[in-house]
């Protein structure tokens, strides 16, 4: 589709004054920006990626029309609105208000779909929301803008799952999906099984993404994802979370290395990262785990 502006193109129809950017991170797929805006009226072209808004500053009337009718809220901190792509929109507000956004690429939330729905080809859309009072959504874009402002040790890795963890609340709760005419489907041969699991053991400290594990079989990631999970029980990413999480388990238990540095040799962002991943897979902390183990 043509036509479609980029997140960055966005202040020569809304000016603001920026206050926070991943510009230059090395982020995938995922953008975010913290804007300061005055009250103004507003007429946004359709935009390349989903943009999800949260407030933090400043209480307003806010009044949008994207499907010829307006709608009509009152916006403050805590709540959100979900913009959906390639979708002109009008917007108009009286007051000064302090936002953060998130950007996702159409591409992005496609490939988490197609995981998610285990098919090939599904019709996703984000359905447009003014308002709405959803603490997994503004704690998620909360989470992926302090990644901006800190800047910490492996950032686009950590935002890359709070992204994909995102976007399955979203399809969850936000979204109209239309799957395609259910055909049969194979798993992974044996040779290529062995070939892509040797492949995530030797990856496991880096990221892996979906399209790079596909190309590595010469399959199209939405083909590669149905496969592997018919022969593995689960997605590709649910997978190499799981074997990053034994990894871990056998360093804590077999070695004496800090935690930190465990996180990072199993490809997890940070310390805080894998403890929250390790305290959900198996219920104690890793610090405890290793007391218990050693």
């Amino acid at each position: 589709m043509s036509g479609l502006i980029d997140y960055q193109a966005l202040p020569g129809w809304v000016p603001g004054r920026v206050l926070l950017s991943s510009d230059g991170l090395g982020w995938k797929n995922v953008n975010t920006r913290a804007y300061r805006y005055a009250g103004q009226e507003a007429v946004v072209p359709a935009m390349r990626d989903y943009m999800l808004v949260g407030y933090r500053g400043g209480v307003t009337p806010m009044q949008r029309r994207f499907d010829g009718k307006w709608r009509r809220e009152t916006l403050c901190p805590g709540a959100a609105s979900l913009l959906t792509r390639a979708q002109q929109a009008s917007w108009s507000w009286g007051a000064q208000i302090d936002v953060v956004h998130v950007y996702l690429s159409a591409g992005l939330v496609a490939e988490v779909a197609g995981e998610m729905l285990d098919c090939d080809g599904a019709e996703v859309v984000l359905n447009d929301v003014l308002r709405t009072d959803d603490p997994v959504m503004t704690h998620a874009l909360d989470t992926i803008a302090g990644e901006a402002q800190s800047r910490g040790m492996g950032g686009a890795l950590y935002v890359d799952a709070v992204s994909r963890g995102l976007i399955v609340h979203l399809l969850r709760r936000y979204a109209s999906v239309r799957l395609p005419e259910p055909r049969a489907a194979g798993g992974l041969s044996a040779t290529q099984e062995r070939r892509i699991r040797g492949y995530i053991e030797d990856n496991l400290a880096r990221p892996m993404e979906l399209k790079e594990m596909a190309a590595l079989l010469g399959m199209a990631p939405c083909r590669f994802s149905r496969a592997f999970r018919k022969s593995f029980g689960r997605p590709p990413y649910a997978h190499v979370t799981a074997r990053r999480l034994e990894a871990a388990k056998r360093l804590l238990a077999r070695s004496a290395l800090p935690i930190k540095a465990v996180a990072a040799d199993c490809g997890f962002s940070d310390q805080a990262h894998l403890t929250r991943m390790f305290s959900a897979a198996f219920g104690e902390t890793p610090a405890v785990f290793r007391r218990r183990a050693q």
